[in-house]
Order: structure tokens, then C-alpha cells, then sequence
């Protein structure tokens, strides 16, 4: 899902839509065309999207033969996932090279809080869920607070209910399926200090992703472009010694090598 633009800097996406079931061919060329008019492109894909699709992804790459595609699965519930994709548009008007804006997309992971209010959790496999919660989640009127990122927590609703949230001011982006209910919006909202509130439309993929079409989606994020940027240009950069792409992390996100190993260093492990 592609969020509209969190400020007037914010570079429009491009949505690719059934890649696993159109003609290989017009994926090439759409995939093509895309490279010769941008010179890299970054692909931000959920891993509640078909086999299919994450084959087509490493198919095309692979035809075209190209070091200038990034393929990006973060595991983020399908909200948090479209938060981060608009971070790396909001980033996209800086001056930050492509492997530098390729690699920043696991850095900002780090700083998504995201999960959903579900009515039932017997269907969710992304999250430990206990025996008792199972159990729970057959009882009429039950609800349950998870967080998926970047700690994995679940509470069932009640008066203590409560779920730990980031250090750091941020805004929530909410996102409502077939289930009603504020628990989000004012109680959870109001816990982690949040200091704006937007609503969205909800991911197609969510529900599959949560295991049920009766829950609220939420994110927590950094709105503003200055920390983006400041977070992003405060990691020490390198240059791939494979593709001589600069990157930020140990693993170059467009061709894969990880830095080669010093004299005399043992491997870990």
C-alpha cells in the first residue's frame, strides 16, 4: 500500500500490482523501464504478499541481470511496512546516494513501533501466542493488544491492559478492519505520548498477515524528514567492495556481498 505523502518533499511511489500473475514479459519491461528512468530502484515488499510474487521479484532481477535492484522483505506487519516505505520516499529528496537510501530502509526498522487490536488470536502465527490466549480468544467479546515490532508482545484487553511502547516522541498511523473500538486511538494513543494521530485506509495484506479481518492496525513512526535524515547520515558509510555501491550496515543491498574477511580473523560462529 502506498501512503500519500507526509510533506510536499515526499517522492510519489510506484505500485506494482500483480506481478505473479501478469506476463513475464510486461513485468520485465515495466521493471525496465523503471531502471532507466530512476538508475536503482527499491522494492519494499511484505512477506504476507504469495510465493508468487517474491519469486517474480528474484526472476525479473535475475533476467535483467541488474545490480541496481534492492529487494526489501522487513519482517513489519503490512501497516508498518507502508510507514517505512514512505520514510525511504520522504529520504529519496536528500542528497543520501542509492545504496545509502537502499540501506537505510533496516535502520529505520528499528524505529517503527507497530501491531493491531484483534478480536481473536488463534489464527496469528507471527506472534507467540500462549495456550491461555488461544483459549481466550474463543470467549465472545474478547480482544487482544499485540505488538509485532520490535518486540513481540501480547496482552488481552482489560483496565491494566497495556502495551510498552517507544522512548521517543512519534506519530500513530491507524488503520481499522471489522472491529470496533477506541482502545487504540485513546487509551493506547494517550499511553505512548503520541504527539499526532492519523488514519489510513487498511493494508490488503493485513489480514491475512494478522489471521483475521476483525482488528485496528497501528504504527508508530518518526514523521519528520530533519530526524530521518539525521539518524540516516549519523552511521558510519562504506563502500562495497563488490559493487563500489556506498552503504550503510554490513551487507550491500543491492548485490549482497558482506565485507570480505581482514587477514588472520577468524570467522563467528
Amino acid at each position: 500500500m502506498a501512503l500519500p505523502p507526509q510533506d510536499e518533499r515526499t517522492l510519489p511511489a510506484v505500485v506494482l500490482p500483480d506481478l505473479d500473475v501478469q506476463p513475464l514479459e510486461q513485468a520485465l519491461a515495466t521493471v525496465q523501464g523503471l531502471i532507466d528512468q530512476h538508475g536503482h530502484l527499491i522494492v519494499v515488499c511484505s512477506q504476507a504478499v504469495s510465493r508468487g510474487v517474491e519469486r517474480r521479484l528474484h526472476t525479473i532481477r535475475s533476467l535483467l541481470e541488474s545490480d541496481r535492484i534492492a529487494l526489501f522483505r522487513p519482517d513489519l506487519p503490512p501497516l508498518g511496512l507502508a510507514v517505512l516505505a514512505r520514510q525511504l520516499r520522504q529520504l529519496g529528496s536528500c542528497d543520501l546516494s542509492p545504496g545509502v537510501l537502499a540501506s537505510a530502509g533496516r535502520l529505520l526498522t528499528h524505529y517503527i513501533h507497530c501491531g493491531a487490536l484483534l478480536a481473536s488470536v488463534a489464527r496469528l502465527d507471527r506472534v507467540p501466542v500462549g495456550l491461555k490466549s488461544h483459549a481466550k480468544s474463543w470467549v465472545p467479546g474478547s480482544q487482544f493488544g499485540v505488538l509485532a515490532h520490535p518486540e513481540p508482545q501480547l496482552v488481552r484487553i482489560g483496565p491494566e491492559a497495556a502495551l510498552a511502547g517507544p522512548e521517543f516522541g512519534t506519530w500513530m498511523l491507524v488503520a481499522k478492519g471489522q472491529l470496533q473500538s477506541d482502545w487504540v486511538t485513546a487509551t493506547l494513543a494517550q499511553s505512548w505520548s503520541v504527539q499526532g494521530l492519523r488514519e489510513a485506509p487498511l493494508p490488503a495484506e493485513s489480514q491475512a498477515w494478522w489471521g483475521t479481518g476483525k482488528l485496528i492496525e497501528f504504527a508508530a513512526y518518526l514523521p519528520d524528514l530533519s530526524v530521518l535524515y539525521q539518524l540516516v547520515t549519523s552511521v558510519r558509510q562504506s563502500v562495497c567492495h563488490w559493487c563500489g555501491i556506498d552503504v550503510i550496515g554490513d551487507r550491500c543491498v543491492f548485490c549482497s556481498a558482506t565485507p570480505p574477511l581482514l587477514k588472520n580473523q577468524i570467522p563467528a560462529g
